[in-house]
């Protein structure tokens, strides 16, 4: 389920589109593609656009949240080799499915935000990296660009100005991992998909040792809407300290799940009212406010925040990719951070001995919680091995399995003692700790 919430003017990505109205001539009907015609017929200097972009605030929206315009400033300026930018549709965070839905309902305001972002760089190669289980999107967004070539909008000189700019689709295999960066680049160039180890950073040395630059899904198909809107002018459809718009995945114990496009900072109280509040009015006892790997915030912190980095970090959580996991009085903690943990422990790729070792020792750990066979000194042994995780590994992965456990645990303890104490689960006995 699709929802977007009017209130705003446009842009938005995904408003009055059904599946049904994709393709390249429904796009050119909504202006599609006129903001790169406009860039090539002009000319327009490379700073100019990278300086809307920057006045836009445009961050990262695959979870670092790192500022698009001071990315795309870290590639080498007079470049004589080959230049690449990399779409990350390796889409595998629990409780996000927005860039699915961008690519299976707008995939050329995708392709047009590459095309944009390319020349901003000066980059005439790109990829899209797909995750693999979502195959019929990868198809359609292989026709998607078979319809931009054949149009004239990829390949050799673009509209007569001497820009070049080709655009392939490569699909993962479902591997979480490959959703790092860099674990990404190696799984393209037909090796194990395992994170690399950093400085140096793929601006320098990415896609087969050269520089490349990686951009998530969400935050190149905002690109053509800030181009065609002026970046101030974008930024100011946020609400307080939130800059533009921002997709949100809602899901969990929720009346209506969905993706809600709302102004970035809005009142998480307004983003819970739009999917129709929690199922049959419960109370919410946490909320995962930026995918799985975001440490939780209990629910009456949560309403009173504000969708924005800022607001979310102060409460000590992160906004990540927006996948927004509501849990209401019915759910026991500790079951809930057991399907975390069990999912970073498949997922880990064993690289570093602190994730491949860790994430195993978080799963038996809680398992003998939730299973009634701990003690209560598991609870300091379960917060030290996710300490050891945390900070310790090539890449995000580890911080990820350790962060929720060290939140849960922090704003739960209560119940996990409870576990522990009465060897069984407080909630399912109608119990309140």
């Amino acid at each position: 389920m699709t929802c977007l919430h009017d209130r705003h003017a446009e842009p938005v990505l995904l408003k009055g589109l059904t599946g049904d109205n994709w393709s390249l001539a429904d796009y050119l009907q909504r202006g599609g593609y006129r903001q790169i015609r406009r860039i090539l017929s002009e000319r327009m200097p490379p700073e100019e656009i990278v300086a809307e972009v920057r006045d836009a605030g445009l961050r990262g929206r695959g979870g670092a949240g790192f500022p698009a315009a001071l990315k795309w400033g870290f590639m080498p300026k007079g470049y004589k080799g080959q230049m690449y930018l990399v779409c990350n549709a390796d889409e595998s965070e629990p409780g996000t499915f927005k860039d699915r839905d961008i690519l299976r309902y707008n995939p050329h305001a995708v392709i047009e935000g590459m095309l944009i972002a390319a020349y901003a760089m000066g980059i005439s190669k790109g990829y899209i990296y797909i995750h693999g289980e979502i195959w019929s999107v990868y198809e359609r967004f292989e026709e998607a660009i078979a319809q931009a070539r054949e149009a004239g909008w990829l390949g050799e000189n673009l509209l007569g100005s001497g820009v070049a700019f080709d655009l392939h689709a490569v699909h993962g295999y479902g591997a979480y991992i490959c959703g790092e960066e860099t674990a990404l680049l190696e799984s393209m160039e037909g090796k194990r998909g395992n994170p690399r180890f950093k400085p140096p950073f793929p601006a320098a040395n990415g896609l087969y040792g050269q520089p490349t630059t990686i951009n998530n899904v969400e935050t190149l198909a905002y690109v053509p809407f800030i181009m065609a809107m002026g970046g101030k002018a974008w930024a100011a459809l946020g609400q307080g300290s939130g800059r533009g718009t921002k997709i949100f995945s809602v899901s969990g114990d929720v009346k209506y799940p969905g993706n809600y496009e709302v102004p970035l900072g809005i009142p998480f109280a307004e983003l819970l009212a739009l999917a129709g509040g929690t199922k049959d009015g419960r109370k919410i006892r946490a909320v995962i406010p930026g995918g799985s790997s975001s440490p939780v915030i209990p629910g009456e912190t949560m309403l009173s925040l504000d969708m924005d980095y800022d607001a979310i970090a102060k409460a000590g959580s992160m906004l990540g990719t927006g996948g927004v996991i509501v849990l209401d009085e019915t759910r026991c903690m500790v079951r809930a951070l057991l399907n975390l943990a069990r999912f970073y422990r498949n997922e880990s790729c064993g690289q570093c001995t602190p994730c491949r070792e860790g994430t195993g020792w978080l799963v038996r750990l809680l398992e003998r919680i939730e299973q009634g066979d701990a003690a209560l000194s598991d609870l300091d042994l379960l917060d030290s091995v996710a300490s050891n995780i945390q900070g310790r590994t090539v890449c995000a992965l580890g911080d990820a399995a350790a962060m929720p456990v060290r939140s849960f645990l922090r704003h739960f303890r209560s119940e996990f003692e409870y576990h522990i104490e009465h060897k069984r689960c407080p909630v399912a006995a109608g119990e309140r700790v």
